[in-house]
């Protein structure tokens, strides 16, 4: 199914975000870097935090209630790995809806925590990472990890996300892959979400790999 301009997006998340300033939380990495952890929490897996989704939930749940609980509005899920190229490393590739999902539906269960609390909606955005493969150097190819972000966006829909995020962009080709990818999930489930992107842009103007942020 196609959303066609005639079924406009219905989303709490853009409903807020044009009312008020939304605030979002901070690092996952460095908070799980501060946590009790075990190589037996991350299954033998060392540096896999998406693996945390299934072994330790409550770390998490921690972390993001941290965040709700000093003001953010928004928290991304522990997801950033999610991807082909970074599972992949781990030989979990098969596991890239399932950790999705996990880590999505987290996040989710906290912020309708908090959301029930005092009524204000809190909202939950899916993290999408680059991942450690890019398309335009030859590492993969695009119809290869866009496939694989469509996994990763099948799960992150299951899991209840309000939005996607696709960040931390260094490829223009890899992160047209991980739109496609969701808008594809999204098609499949017929349930539509927003989709955020953003890119890393060096002090030059360009991105690393010398694509360049805008037109000149």
């Amino acid at each position: 199914m196609t959303r066609t301009h005639q079924q406009p997006l219905q989303s709490k998340f853009l409903e807020a975000a044009r009312s008020r300033v939304l605030i979002g939380d901070g690092a996952m990495g460095t908070m799980l870097q501060a946590a009790d952890l075990t190589l037996d929490d991350f299954l033998g897996l060392e540096g896999c935090n998406e693996i945390l989704n299934h072994t330790r939930p409550d770390v998490l749940e921690g972390i993001h209630r941290a965040y709700f609980e000093a003001g953010a509005d928004a928290v991304e899920t522990n997801t950033f790995g999610c991807n082909l190229s970074n599972l992949g490393d781990y030989d979990i590739a098969d596991r890239i809806r399932e950790l999705s999902e996990k880590g999505t539906a987290i996040a989710r269960r906290v912020a309708d925590e908090f959301e029930q609390a005092d009524g204000t909606p809190r909202f939950v955005l899916g993290s999408i990472g680059p991942g450690t493969k890019l398309p335009t150097l030859g590492h993969t190819s695009f119809a290869v990890i866009r496939d694989a972000y469509r996994e990763t966006a099948h799960g992150m829909l299951d899991g209840g996300a309000d939005a996607f995020l696709v960040e931390t962009c260094q490829d223009i080709l890899q992160a047209k892959a991980a739109v496609l990818g969701c808008q594809a999930a999204m098609g499949e489930q017929a349930h539509w979400i927003p989709i955020i992107v953003h890119v890393t842009v060096e002090t030059t103007g360009t991105m690393l790999l010398g694509s360049r942020s805008a037109p000149r």
